[in-house]
């Protein structure tokens, strides 16, 4: 069997998985695709809290509390931040002008070798190796 696609999520679309909006169905796609073996999907870790938050300021505690239980369940590969993740989010600071905080999913794309998905033009468009949603 070969190994499957690495793919980063950048938090704009893991929102889209919970609220309907233009690209939630190719979102969709992307966690079925990872559900169904075809790719990896790997996430820096503030992805869950930004999902998270977001469901808990647009749906409630309730909401929230179900979007953790589905994200846990989805099997997804979190890898925390540190010194390497660090440096190369700097250099995806330098490069694409966005914030730190926008810089660590392009960073951790970069250091895996895989593609990274967002639906945030804005922070994401000049990333050599993206693919915008939405």
């Amino acid at each position: 069997m070969s190994e499957r696609r690495l793919v980063v999520l950048d938090a704009s679309v893991g929102v889209k998985w919970i609220k309907p909006e233009a690209g939630r169905e190719q979102a969709r796609a992307l966690l079925a695709d990872h559900r169904e073996g075809r790719i990896r999907i790997v996430v820096p870790v503030h992805f869950l809290h930004e999902v998270v938050g977001f469901a808990v300021r647009h749906g409630g505690v309730e909401f929230g509390e179900q979007a953790w239980r589905e994200l846990g369940n989805a099997d997804l590969t979190i890898v925390g931040l540190d010194d390497t993740i660090a440096a190369s989010a700097f250099d995806q600071v330098r490069l694409l002008g966005c914030s730190f905080y926008d810089a660590l999913a392009p960073a951790l794309a970069e250091r895996l070798g895989a593609t990274l998905c967002s639906a945030d033009a804005r922070a994401h468009a000049r990333f050599a190796d993206v693919t915008l949603i939405g």
